[in-house]
């Protein structure tokens, strides 16, 4: 990327130095440096920085928290090292840095390249194939170590093993872990526990260290030894992020010594408190069985009889019956005496009487008389007064005293002077027939005319 100004273009500092950072980091890609570390900080945030130097010159570097974190190892002052990143340019002080993105050990490059050119190679060929893997003994009878007999990782594994399971023989096949020629040693060391086949499984371990340390394990010959030895072969080598070729051949993979130990041997404490249960289980099952045996026998023994003894029961059992039927009969005998008594006398009191069916009728038929003579004697009287109520109240009596009923015209009787006009036509109802009559008023007077 190209920048252009003019002549008299004036630019900022913070503009230059971004010009600068894009220069660089659009420029040089991120490449491999190799050098020495010097003015190391590790700052409270995890962050690292310091300077990559050599002979001629030095550069500064940072390298952030997640990117030290990946590290298998502690940077120091002073160390070798070979680091990868990106050259970039802080803006804030215009420095020249490296953004530190890996770092390895100087000359661990070349083992690296090694390692993994060795791996894929034995992958292709199927030494790391799950089919040609061994499965482990669950009981072995006897456990081989190859490892250093001053080695560490053998304290920690015959340890392990006398605590979960003391009773198994262990055999060491002493053999060098490091230094030259250690990786011929371990191989022959394991083919020649195979070939004596006197252990059930094997373990090959090592403590951790450097990738320098573990180096033996990445031998060719160590790995086709595993792969050609007939036993079951458990790697424990190094701590759980150490991988080596070793690893991949063998049977299975521990992340310790340690953890391999556990993985070849039971664990007695288990196994007996297996033992234990099945032991309760057992003596369960076998008082069940006695319980239910012993039922099952008094059953049969029950039915198991003399046929003698099994009439003189039946026997029994039909004397008992007659006596309960004996009871029955007579208690039902009893029941219908007693109903057919209780019947008898129910007829008795219900039975008719002539004699006495007669007189009541006779004395029903006097209330009878006397009832109607005093009903149609009372009925005479309510009618004799109903009569003369009626008398005192016919208007034809009061008119036959010489009293008048006065009609207008339309019939209506007349209770006031005050509904009648002078000269107005009435008709007079007397007890004997009507007369018509006119109505005259005083002159001058308001009083009305009495009839």
């Amino acid at each position: 990327m190209l920048f252009t100004t003019q002549a008299q273009d004036v630019i900022s500092v913070t503009a230059l130095n971004r010009m600068a950072r894009t220069l660089l980091e659009n420029g040089i890609p991120s490449l491999w440096i190799g050098g020495e570390i010097s003015n190391l900080t590790l700052a409270a945030s995890g962050h690292a920085y310091f300077s990559l130097k050599d002979a001629g010159a030095q550069i500064r570097c940072v390298m952030f928290r997640q990117r030290v974190n990946q590290l298998d190892f502690k940077p120091r002052e002073g160390m070798q090292v070979e680091l990868r990143g990106a050259v970039t340019l802080y803006e804030a002080r215009g420095d020249y840095q490296i953004s530190v993105e890996t770092m390895r050990e100087a000359g661990l490059g070349k083992l690296y390249e090694a390692y993994e050119k060795l791996k894929k190679r034995l992958a292709i060929e199927g030494l790391f194939a799950e089919e040609h893997k061994q499965r482990l003994p669950l009981h072995p009878r006897a456990i081989g170590i190859v490892t250093s007999p001053a080695a560490a990782a053998l304290r920690d594994v015959i340890t392990t093993l006398a605590r979960r399971m003391p009773d198994i023989p262990v055999i060491l096949y002493p053999t060098p872990v490091q230094g030259k020629d250690a990786a011929l040693q371990i191989a022959q060391a394991i083919t020649r526990a195979g070939k004596r086949n006197e252990v059930d499984v094997i373990i090959v371990c090592r403590g951790g260290g450097s990738i320098e340390d573990l180096w033996a394990f990445n031998e060719e010959p160590v790995a086709r030894a595993i792969a050609h030895c007939p036993i079951p072969i458990v790697s424990g080598i190094g701590h759980e992020t150490d991988f080596t070729i070793c690893d991949f051949v063998a049977d299975q993979r521990a992340p310790t010594p340690t953890a391999a130990a556990e993985l070849v041997s039971p664990s007695r404490d288990v196994m007996l408190q297996h033992l234990e249960r099945g032991k309760r289980g057992l003596e369960r099952a076998l008082a069940r069985l006695i319980i239910d045996k012993g039922q099952r026998l008094d059953y049969l023994a029950n039915r198991l009889s003399h046929p003698g003894e099994r009439l003189a029961r039946q026997q029994q059992d039909l004397a008992r019956a007659r006596m309960t039927l004996e009871k029955l009969i007579k208690a039902k005998l009893k029941h219908d005496a007693w109903q057919l008594e209780h019947a008898n006398a129910r007829l008795a009191r219900l039975r008719p009487d002539p004699g006495q069916q007669a007189r009541a009728l006779q004395q029903l038929a006097t209330r009878l008389m006397r009832a109607s003579g005093q009903m149609a004697a009372s009925r005479r009287m309510t009618l004799l007064r109903i009569e003369t109520t009626l008398s005192a109240m016919n208007p034809e009596a009061v008119l036959a005293r010489g009293y008048a009923i006065v009609q207008n015209a339309q019939g209506k009787a007349v209770k006031s002077p005050s509904e009648l006009s002078d000269g107005e036509q009435v008709r007079l109802q007397l007890a004997e027939g009507q007369v018509s009559a006119q109505i005259t008023l005083p002159q001058g007077t308001q009083t009305y005319l009495p009839f």
